[in-house]
């Protein structure tokens, strides 16, 4: 995992397993890198992105005024496949939130994700930007082999896929918006 963490750090596309399906990682401070995922997706600019964390602790370099029912969600809830859109904090460029004043943030609970994401914190690495891993309106892979197939024509010889094998979930993370006085899915 050190060496994949290694490369996000230095700028390179990491694909990985979650629970739910694989992501296409970069370090969600480096804003060059995650306009790699956007040509690599075929993404809109302005469609923000999750930012992937080691663990709850890491929530509050990215958001302001917390609400304490997220902070009872993520205590409930993570790791495991639920993302939580809060106020962004100053750490959350543009590039990530695709220019909304929130951010979403989540913990996989996926042992390759959490590797990976324990890795890259110990490098010093803050997050990992990562939508699914398919060209943007196309199905979300749940295992490496289709991360392959569909995306390796616009993946660089540094960046990685790790095959943690087939996502146990298929499906994308609940988003649950906690801006509010109370959240709201």
């Amino acid at each position: 995992m050190t060496n994949a963490a290694t490369y996000l750090l230095a700028g390179n596309l990491v694909a990985f397993p979650t629970e739910t399906v694989y992501g296409l990682g970069a370090d969600a401070c480096n804003a060059d890198a995650v306009a790699r995922i956007y040509i690599a997706k075929g993404r809109p600019a302005d469609h923000p992105l999750i930012v992937h964390v080691a663990s709850m602790d890491a929530l509050g370099d990215w958001a302001d005024d917390v609400p304490g029912f997220a902070i009872s969600l993520a205590r409930s809830f993570w790791p495991g496949p639920m993302t939580l859109i809060v106020h962004r904090s100053e750490l959350a460029g543009d590039f990530v939130t695709g220019g909304q004043n929130t951010v979403g943030i989540r913990v996989p609970n996926h042992p390759v994700a959490l590797g990976l994401l324990e890795a890259f914190a110990r490098v010093g690495g803050k997050g990992v930007a990562a939508p699914s891993a398919n060209r943007f309106g196309n199905v979300s892979p749940t295992t490496a082999q289709a991360v392959a197939d569909e995306l390796s024509d616009y993946l660089s010889d540094s960046d990685q896929i790790l095959d943690g094998g087939p996502c146990e979930v298929g499906v994308e993370s609940t988003i649950i918006d906690c801006t509010g006085d109370a959240p709201r899915i």
